[in-house]
Formats: C-alpha cells, structure tokens, sequence
C-alpha cells in the first residue's frame, strides 16, 4: 500500500523503519569505508571480503522479507536462524582479519553496531507482532503461523530501503571484492 499513513503505524515499526533500517545501511557503508581505509586488498583480501558478502546476504534476505512478508512464528524463527549465522561468520571474519591487518577502533565501533542493530530490528518485531513471537517459542495463547504472509505495509517505502542497501551496501562490497580480486591478481 503506497498510501500508508505513518502517523497510524506503531512506535516499534516507525523506530525500525525511519530509524534502525537508515542506521543499518550507514553503518554498512562505513564498514567498506573502515576496509578500504584499511587497505584490506593488500593485506586480508579476497578471503574477508567474501565474508562480508556473506554476511550481508545472511542478514540482507531476512531483512528483505520483513519488508514483503507479516512477521509471523516462522519468520521470526528464520530470521533468529540468519541473525545467529550472520554473527557466526562475522566472528570468523573479525579472528580473521585480526591475524592479517590492524583492526582499528573506528571499524570496531561500526562492527558494534552492525552486530547490534540485526537484533534491535527483530526485537522492535517481536514487539510489533508480540503474539507471533510468543507463538515462535511456543508462549502465548496465539497459535504459531509458520506459512508466509505476504504483507507489503508501503511498496514505496520497501523499495526505498531495497535500493539504499543496493547502493549504499551491496555494490560497495562488490567493487571491495573486485579490488581485492585485482591486487590478488597482480601479486
């Protein structure tokens, strides 16, 4: 619904939406920005920088299907499946790239951030949609809805967010691999 009026819509999903989503994609970019600072084609390289693609494509598909789908039991069980993923690999990134390059305390910050945020956005869910979270873990008097429900509260809105991440996130990470993969080349 292009028509959405946000003056109706619940505090947890203004915040997640006009808040935690902007935060999230600028702190996605100043984490390229910290790696290209850091020069990570000539010293880490491609291994770290497929990582961060894995990373945003664990946390990219959740995300994108909270924009497309009502948070029911069963989206909140995938997305916790991703969220947990997505910092399963981000410690095997970070004990990586600390034996390889200087992490300096400015990428430390924003991968604070980006650890913390995936869990601030499931969480003003879980409060949004409160039943469905309970039913997720088997509380509450609602029962578990675990079929996809195609739910677009702003088409606008989504597509917004979509090509932020597109632009802001993605195709910084894939020019990061495609230097890496160029300095890899050249040695």
């Amino acid at each position: 619904m292009d028509d959405t009026d946000y003056r109706a819509m619940s505090a947890p999903y203004l915040v997640l939406g006009f808040v935690v989503l902007p935060l999230w994609i600028a702190a996605g970019l100043a984490d390229y920005l910290c790696h290209r600072a850091a020069r990570i084609s000539q010293n880490s390289g491609t291994a770290e920088s497929v990582l961060h693609l894995i990373q945003f494509l664990l946390i990219g598909l959740p995300v994108s299907l909270a924009l497309i789908l009502r948070a029911n039991a069963g989206f909140f069980l995938l997305a916790g499946l991703f969220i947990l993923l997505h910092h399963l690999v981000a410690y095997v990134d970070v004990r990586y790239a600390d034996t390889t390059r200087k992490i300096a305390p400015r990428e430390q910050m924003v991968h604070s951030c980006l650890e913390i945020l995936p869990i601030a956005a499931l969480l003003l869910l879980a409060v949004a949609q409160w039943d469905q979270a309970l039913a997720a873990v088997g509380l509450g008097a609602e029962a578990p809805v675990f079929k996809p429900q195609v739910y677009v509260m702003s088409a606008v809105y989504a597509a917004v967010i979509l090509a932020a991440a597109l632009l802001f996130n993605l195709l910084p990470y894939l020019e990061e691999l495609t230097r890496c993969l160029r300095a890899r080349n050249k040695t």
